[in-house]
């Protein structure tokens, strides 16, 4: 059996029983399937704040500005219609930015387009969240230092206040907004689901993230290495899952530190009686509703 990790002890969380993702866990790029290339690439370039690494006709890859980790792949094909809001899959995928004056920047930045974003105070993080052209939600979010994280028990204490905008963007004043900074990283994914149950099952006791917040109404979030959460699941939608030809989430990237890991990830996989695939790059592997996982070593 499985050894459960206990090396990356946090002040919170249930770890899984078994497996434990190690420290170092971080989340790679989403590949989305978007209806509009031209479009696509030009939201979340002169909107989002990212920089175009490559483009073909049919697929782009993005970044942060003085970075080249890919933070989103984009691809089309023809017919591809806007998403069916609240299929099963992609609820928001989240960019973190590394400092809250980096988020007052790009609210402001917002702001002088005319961009109306919700916002949310998440008590470890705080939030703005917008729809790209195809209606697939994104979060982009700064923490707070970790040492302003609270507990409620065993829980990380995470809520939904409303956020206090005029001081994020006083945050930022004295700066512009020249796109998505270094360090811009891939904070978490939040996904429908059909099924809490079957989610921890999946993402707790086979991919090994440890629970982290049970009890907010309808949802569950899990991460590794400490932090609040990698992974949002919620039952908010009756789904169901996105037809071929809408805008979605293809699939998202889990990097852990090395191919050891990937294997590990494997082989807790197989004993909590998921299938994944070998490719010469890392693991493929997909959730209960088919939400596509790449497990890569964060050395490939």
């Amino acid at each position: 059996m499985l050894e459960a990790d206990r090396s990356t002890a946090s002040p919170f969380g249930i770890p899984p029983p078994a497996y434990r993702l190690p420290a170092g866990t971080r989340l790679g790029a989403v590949q989305l399937l978007v209806g509009d290339l031209r479009a696509s690439l030009a939201y979340y370039e002169d909107v989002i704040g990212l920089r175009p690494r490559t483009v073909e006709k049919d697929r782009a890859t993005l970044a942060s500005h003085h970075d080249e980790r890919p933070l989103l792949e984009l691809q089309t094909r023809p017919g591809v219609t806007r998403a069916h809001r609240g299929a099963y899959g992609l609820y928001h995928f989240a960019i973190l930015l590394p400092e809250r004056a980096h988020l007052g920047r790009f609210a402001s930045h917002l702001a002088s387009l005319g961009i109306h974003a919700g916002m949310a105070d998440h008590l470890v993080s705080e939030s703005l969240y917008l729809w790209d052209p195809d209606g697939l939600g994104i979060e982009v979010y700064a923490d707070r230092p970790r040492t302003a994280w609270r507990t409620d028990g065993q829980q990380v204490a995470m809520s939904t206040d409303p956020l206090d905008i005029a001081d994020v963007m006083a945050a930022g004043a004295g700066g512009s907004w020249d796109g998505a900074p270094a360090d811009t990283t891939k904070g978490h994914v939040h996904l429908h689901v059909a099924s809490l149950e079957q989610a921890e099952a999946f993402y707790h006791r086979g991919l090994g993230f440890d629970k982290t917040v049970w009890t907010y109404p309808g949802a569950l979030f899990m991460a590794a290495a400490g932090y609040h959460h990698h992974v949002g699941t919620n039952v908010w939608s009756s789904g169901p899952a996105p037809a071929d030809n809408e805008a979605q989430l293809l699939d998202w990237e889990l990097l852990v530190p090395s191919a050891d890991d990937v294997a590990a990830v494997g082989e807790s996989l197989r004993a909590a009686g998921y299938q994944s695939r070998q490719t010469p790059t890392g693991l493929f592997t997909a959730d209960p509703w088919q939400t596509r996982i790449r497990i890569l070593p964060r050395n490939s």
